[in-house]
């Protein structure tokens, strides 16, 4: 994994812009810090920082090569599993290779295929390729959007990079947030709109797109999407193929060259993960795999049985520690420390996120790098299997809005009267925008059609938030986690499975444990879904209600322009009658405070100019 970043200008003389491509490319050192290299042109710069996985030796970057009088330079970042099976097709058309590194791979595959060549690659990945002679810029994300790529087109030029602190780093846009920008920050977020990259001017490709700029224009296609098709397989094939696919795609991402890991929180999906790398490596390798688990101080103390979270990780995690014979760590954290790293956290992202569901993984994964450069997660598997309450209860299945996000009041009731009137019409739009693209079928029952709509809601925001934020706050430490459940061909499965085939014996992700059940601990395999762990401790809630009200008490602060003073201390001292949380099932009043510090950091870190 690394950071990316470059910049075309055909009025600009970049070869004398070095200081400032300088500052661009150290912008996104944390992503790529074994090493920096750059290919700099009068009318091109191409950066890029290299997180050393494959290949260590020679998989340098940017890397070019010339073919018929052509000269093609890449730069990478991502991770391809079909690496092998491509290079072997290539070689069949005479291609060379210097290499082992899957980016010649993915290099020359430009060559040969030019854009059809993402219909050739399964991996998470962005990736941009200069052709010289015709100044011509192909930019492409991966299918599921596992990887990031934003970009700032303006007249006479483009900037792209990994990072939105790559683009603003160039001086050639300014840190503005309109009142667009303001809707998805206040009534979305900490989702955001696909492909909009809340400052004003900043967008991001798709998942599934690819782009080409060439003579002062970007052309988009979306090489993927999500298509309705008939569904052939009984229930007994489908179980056969889970099992393979999800099995073949975890032993795919085995391939590394650096030391690796897992996270294990005792769940279902990283247990599958876990367990499926474990016999692996016994039959291949002869060693135990390492396993983390995350917790926080006196957590034990202060759990709560929830609907969202019916019972704690410890228990289980031990059981698949002797189930797979790992060598296993916990990670403990301070929730002062969570608190403090919610800053660190917004300059992972750029931009406000998932609070301390952010800061905490921040903190674990700096944790983890301390020994490991690569890990699995069990990430998406919700998403696409039906892991959460909204696929289940039919009170709330068929409600015309996102579901994690069901109603607005307590993000209306902190805002400033008057203060962005159309933000709940705005959140609407956005809901009917994805449900209208979603692809259907005739023959499709009710329920399949509902649930084809709710796959496109969960797929394209859900998801891609929890996406967001696996990426960002892993690479602010240089660790590379990869997440199997995205592998494509799982996700074109799924979003054709019918309900009663993927809800297996009515359980959320039944046809998932059904696959592994003679895998897995059977306790494991049949435990109720359970979230990412969060902090329960109320000096949490203490810490950042302290700090938001030391906030709001400066008047010369953007946040205290925007927020209604009074709303917010009444929700400190009464956070229980918050009546649903403000996204998911993890951010309630605690998380709303961690939220409003996060933007206050943002406002004045990133000197942003607010345009309303």
């Amino acid at each position: 994994m690394c950071g990316i970043a470059g910049w075309l200008d055909k009025n600009i003389d970049l070869s004398e812009k070095t200081d400032i491509l300088k500052k661009m490319s150290d912008s996104i050192k944390s992503r790529g810090p074994d090493e920096s290299g750059k290919y700099i042109k009068k009318d091109v710069a191409l950066l890029h920082r290299r997180l050393a996985v494959i290949d260590i030796e020679n998989g340098k970057q940017p890397m070019s090569t010339i073919l018929e009088g052509e000269k093609y330079t890449i730069v990478y970042n991502g991770e391809l599993y079909n690496t092998d099976e491509i290079r072997k097709e290539l070689k069949e058309k005479g291609f060379g290779f210097s290499t082992n590194s899957d980016t010649e791979v993915v290099l020359k595959a430009y060559c040969c295929y030019k854009e059809k060549c993402v219909e050739k690659l399964n991996g998470i990945f962005a990736f941009c390729v200069y052709e010289e002679n015709e100044k011509r810029l192909f930019m492409c994300r991966d299918r599921i959007g596992v990887k990031p790529l934003f970009y700032h087109i303006y007249n006479g030029g483009i900037i792209f990079g990994s990072e939105i602190k790559a683009i603003l780093n160039s001086g050639m846009i300014k840190p503005v947030i309109d009142e667009k920008g303001l809707n998805e920050i206040f009534f979305l977020g900490p989702a955001r709109s696909s492909g909009y990259g809340i400052f004003k001017g900043i967008e991001e490709l798709i998942p599934g797109e690819y782009a080409i700029y060439e003579n002062g224009c970007l052309n988009k296609v979306q090489y993927f999407r999500l298509t309705a098709k008939e569904y052939e397989l009984s229930e007994e094939e489908t179980i056969e193929k889970m099992r393979f696919l999800l099995t073949d795609a975890i032993e795919r991402q085995l391939v590394s060259d650096v030391p690796m890991c897992f996270f294990l929180s005792g769940g279902l999906d990283s247990s599958i993960i876990c367990q499926t790398a474990a016999n692996y490596n016994k039959k291949h390798r002869k060693e135990n795999i390492t396993t983390y688990s995350v917790e926080y101080v006196d957590n034990k103390k202060y759990f709560q049985k929830n609907i969202f979270q019916p019972n704690a990780d410890y228990e289980y995690i031990d059981l698949m520690v002797n189930s797979t014979g790992s060598n296993h760590n916990e990670v403990i954290l301070d929730n002062k420390d969570v608190m403090y790293a919610l800053y660190p956290s917004v300059t992972a992202r750029d931009l406000p996120g998932y609070v301390d569901i952010d800061s905490s993984l921040l903190l674990f994964c700096r944790e983890i790098k301390k020994k490991y450069t690569v890990a699995l997660s069990g990430e998406c598997a919700d998403e696409l299997f039906a892991g959460y309450p909204w696929y289940h209860n039919k009170e709330i299945l068929f409600e015309e809005c996102f579901p994690w996000s069901r109603e607005q009041s307590v993000r209306r009731k902190i805002l400033k009267k008057g203060l962005l009137p159309r933000g709940e019409e705005y959140v609407k739009e956005r809901y009917l925008d994805t449900v209208n693209a979603t692809d259907k079928l005739k023959s499709d029952s009710k329920i399949d059609a509902r649930m084809r709509e709710m796959f496109m809601l969960n797929f394209y925001w859900f998801m891609q938030c929890l996406l967001d934020r696996k990426d960002r706050c892993s690479m602010f430490s240089g660790l590379e986690v990869r997440v199997p459940f995205c592998d494509y061909r799982l996700v074109e499965t799924a979003y054709n499975m019918p309900w009663q085939i993927k809800a297996y014996a009515g359980r959320e992700k039944g046809i998932i444990r059904k696959a592994f059940e003679n895998i897995l601990p059977n306790d494991i395999c049949y435990r109720k879904k359970s979230p990412y762990p969060k902090t329960h401790n109320p000096v949490y809630m203490k810490l950042c209600s302290e700090k938001v009200l030391e906030l709001l008490s400066d008047k010369t602060r953007r946040i205290s322009a925007l927020l209604d003073i009074e709303s917010v201390k009444e929700l400190i001292e009464h956070p229980n009658d918050l009546k649903s949380p403000w996204y998911g099932q993890l951010m309630r009043a605690p998380q709303i405070m961690a939220y409003i510090i996060q933007l206050d950091y943002w406002f004045e870190n990133y000197n942003v100019d607010i345009e309303i």
